[in-house]
């Protein structure tokens, strides 16, 4: 019976995309939360808004390709979303910024190879998902060092304190929300992109994706949000802005591209890239030793967990 129910099937995303809100949230606006830039809860309803907005009018490219990547089989899709929600909630538990697009295939390779085995994955498409997954961070961190300077030249021309103040605080909001439409518009595919030509149509799984996430940054961002904000790198307000910028224009990249990406990566490349172009050191090594060991688990946990599952569940 609970086969023929479509909610069933659609809760573990839901899970997931309130998982992703509650850990990606900080990669919109940790940075300025975190050197006192703007107020938590103030940002959280930001990025909230305009993580449906990115959903809803963003590229649906992303949703398409992912639902294409997952089995046909309902159940094996929900099995590798709810491992995926899993892998990631444990890890914001433990205020780790984590890789939700990483979380969520290594949940459909699990399930199609317990479903279908080797032949069950596409190869191509992986391939072309892992080396994304390498220039994620390294092409924020490149944007950051390009945009530090060059912002830099321009900030210099304000003639006052009080006025580049004012101006920091502006743009602050403005590359926020553009963060959170970024992230809205390419995560969305890995919370309910599994179930596009199965259960949801394309617009249907934009708006319960993004809602989903928007309910994640409103209730459970604050641990994450720290630790990209302050525990990395202790970002002064103009540094902030530039990695924030450079994180949100990277997802955006491939947004357009049509492969969902970390933001979680791409932030940390690009705090770390507008970090070393201000001079400043790594504040804590074990801190990114944690983020980095991270992301090569979050697939592997979600895979193992999936594959298992499926194997108990389907066979």
């Amino acid at each position: 019976m609970w086969r023929d129910t479509m909610l069933v099937y659609l809760l573990p995303s839901l899970f997931l995309g309130w998982s992703l809100g509650a850990n990606d949230a900080a990669n919109v606006f940790g940075p300025f939360v975190g050197s006192g830039l703007t107020p938590y809860r103030r940002a959280t309803i930001v990025a909230s808004v305009f993580v449906v907005l990115g959903a809803v009018m963003g590229e649906a490219r992303g949703l398409q390709n992912i639902g294409s990547l997952s089995t046909s089989d309902l159940v094996a899709s929900s099995i590798s979303v709810l491992c995926g929600a899993l892998t990631v909630t444990i890890m914001t538990k433990f205020g780790i910024p984590v890789s939700t697009s990483q979380a969520v295939v290594g949940g459909i390779v699990g399930a199609n190879l317990s479903t279908m085995g080797i032949q069950g994955l596409d190869l191509p498409a992986l391939t072309k998902i892992f080396i994304v997954w390498f220039l994620t961070p390294t092409g924020a961190l490149a944007l950051s060092l390009i945009f530090y300077p060059a912002f830099s030249y321009i900030f210099r021309k304000i003639p006052s304190v009080q006025m580049q103040d004012r101006v920091i605080k502006v743009f602050a909001w403005v590359f926020g929300a553009y963060g959170a439409f970024s992230l809205g518009a390419n995560n969305v595919a890995n919370v309910t992109g599994v179930f596009v030509g199965k259960l949801l149509t394309v617009e249907q799984a934009a708006f319960l994706g993004g809602v989903s996430i928007a309910f994640g940054i409103l209730t459970y961002s604050k641990n994450v949000m720290m630790t990209v904000g302050k525990k990395l790198i202790e970002l002064d307000h103009f540094t902030s802005l530039v990695a924030v910028l450079s994180q949100a224009v990277t997802v955006w990249f491939f947004s357009l591209v049509g492969i969902p990406v970390s933001s979680s990566q791409a932030i940390v490349g690009a705090v770390l890239g507008a970090g070393y172009a201000r001079g400043m050191r790594l504040g804590n090594k074990k801190v990114l030793i944690r983020i980095l060991s991270g992301w090569f688990l979050t697939p592997a946990v979600s895979g193992i967990f999936s594959f298992f599952l499926s194997e108990f569940l389907i066979k």
